[in-house]
């Protein structure tokens, strides 16, 4: 019996044509909730949609999104109108989509929403408890998947920015039951200790379910209660949770997060040479406007000649002195002028001047001046005093 093995080209090229042939296919209106969203740079969206037991991939062309009023996201309840066709490439089915329109929430976007609202009442986001994230931590602490890609890039982005620092991991689940009490405990146990000095918690990208243990109460509340500066950097840069909005920064990726965590020694390094030029080049400056004001300074006739002015002093001294000796004299020749004219004067007034024109001065044994002849008595004693002395007389 000879077989005709077709390729596996041929077969999905068949299941297409059979699938694009069914009319029901070409325009259905299908309701359930976005999962797995990604917007591409491109424009295209690409997302999951689900129910309760089922899930369908889908596509909606640039063309078609630009009419869209609203961004879908990771839990969003929609309607779509479109077509059902097979990827020849791939071999999978999907849904291209043409419409779409919100139908509600998903109950986890709605349970995000709702603890959103409560923790950011309560004060949790709020900017002024938010720690700043040291600039040279020592130790970096990561709560993170042992085996997922995320601990690598962090590792390789902090070792290539600064060799020193360490990296000090505290394995955590980051999806499924249980995560999110490991994530918080992981929290704890590294404030406790003090083992790091900044934490950074995150995970790749992945659904609003996969992210989950991030929207989680006991996580918010563990990062608020941190003494430990915390970076989230869970999911992509369009994926928000509870956690970025509670912890001290966010960033969009793990690698991102270790930038901001650990930074580059070289910068550090060019800041310090170019601090150091910096001081230098204002010393040398500084040394020159203080050396030309020393010129000046020491330019000046004070510090040419500093006796200079002691000895002009001494001269306005004993010029002083000489002028006051002269005014001296002159008051003393003047004193002694009148001096002699008052002496002049007593001496013409003197009784010794007619003394020595012969005439005598008689008086009693008691030196009273005898002035007429009846004041003389026979046998009185009298003296006379003449120009060159005295002799005693008695009246007979």
């Amino acid at each position: 019996m000879e077989y005709n093995p077709i390729t596996v080209t041929d077969l999905n090229k068949y299941i297409k044509s059979k699938i694009d042939s069914d009319e029901m296919l070409n325009s259905v209106l299908v309701k359930g909730e976005i999962s797995n969203f990604k917007n591409h740079y491109t424009g295209h969206m690409y997302f999951t949609l689900k129910d309760e037991n089922s899930l369908i991939k889908c596509v909606m062309f640039k063309s078609y999104t630009t009419h869209l009023s609203f961004m879908p996201k990771d839990g969003m309840k929609v309607i779509i109108l479109g077509s059902v066709s097979v990827f020849e490439r791939d071999g999978v089915y999907q849904i291209y989509a043409k419409a779409m329109k919100q139908d509600g929430l998903g109950s986890l976007y709605e349970a995000y929403e709702k603890l959103k609202a409560k923790l950011s009442a309560e004060g949790l986001f709020d900017e002024s408890h938010k720690q700043k994230i040291p600039f040279m931590p020592k130790t970096i602490g990561v709560l993170t998947s042992n085996t997922g890609a995320v601990i690598r890039d962090i590792i390789n982005v902090s070792t290539r920015r600064n060799p020193n620092v360490h990296i000090r991991l505290y394995p955590v689940p980051v999806q499924g039951a249980g995560a999110a009490e490991k994530i918080a405990e992981g929290i704890e146990f590294m404030n406790k200790n003090n083992l790091a000095d900044v934490l950074i918690i995150g995970r790749g990208g992945g659904s609003l379910e996969d992210l989950w243990p991030f929207n989680e109460e006991i996580v918010a509340r563990a990062i608020y209660n941190s003494k430990i500066p915390i970076i989230s950097a869970v999911g992509h840069e369009t994926d928000f949770t509870i956690a970025d909005f509670v912890a001290d920064l966010r960033a969009p990726t793990p690698s991102a997060a270790a930038e901001l965590a650990v930074a580059n020694i070289d910068d550090v390094k060019n800041t310090l040479f170019l601090y150091n030029t910096r001081y230098k080049n204002a010393l040398k400056k500084k040394l020159q406007v203080m050396r030309l004001a020393f010129e000046k300074c020491m330019a000046r006739q004070a510090f040419k000649n500093p006796t200079q002015k002691i000895n002009e002093q001494y001269m306005v001294i004993d010029m002083k002195v000489k002028a006051m000796q002269n005014k001296i004299q002159l008051k003393l020749k003047e004193e002694r002028t009148k001096f002699v004219k008052q002496v002049s004067k007593l001496d013409s007034l003197s009784p010794l001047k007619t003394l020595l024109r012969g005439y005598s001065i008689v008086t009693d044994k008691n030196d009273k001046i005898i002035k007429s002849v009846n004041d003389l008595k026979e046998n009185q004693d009298i003296n006379i005093r003449l120009s060159d002395g005295e002799k005693q007389a008695r009246i007979l």
